[in-house]
């Protein structure tokens, strides 16, 4: 990108609406923050799970990436864990691999979801 091309570049704001938020199958309330069409690299959502729950164990055919940004839980990956995560972890979760997040704690577990490339529903596979 030229310095011309950055000059012309318009500030873009998103601003998730909280009545969008939506429970999945697997437990977790989620919210999406980015993902469209026109940019299929990444995905973006903020992912809620209540005090005592747990996702269901599943896999993306995509890397993800977990932002904590609330509460404290353990994660699995893999076959590994439990790895305790908290406010400020960054979990990677490469493509492939089977994992969920319990929250532990006493109050929401809230993280950011980041897929690369941008999540589509034939991106997850639940596993039993």
């Amino acid at each position: 990108m030229t310095e011309g091309e950055k000059e012309k570049m318009e500030l873009v704001v998103i601003r998730p609406d909280e009545h969008d938020e939506f429970m999945t199958e697997e437990h977790c309330h989620i919210l999406e923050v980015w993902n469209r069409d026109v940019d299929p690299d990444v995905s973006i959502s903020r992912a809620r799970v209540e005090p005592g729950m747990k996702t269901q164990k599943h896999s993306l055919s995509v890397d993800e990436k977990y932002l904590i940004t609330s509460g404290s839980g353990n994660m699995y990956v893999g076959g590994g864990g439990p790895d305790l995560v908290t406010v400020g972890d960054l979990i990677v979760i490469p493509a492939g691999q089977t994992q969920w997040i319990e929250n532990t704690d006493s109050e929401d577990l809230v993280f950011y979801c980041i897929c690369t490339p941008r999540f589509i529903p034939a991106s997850y596979k639940a596993n039993e």
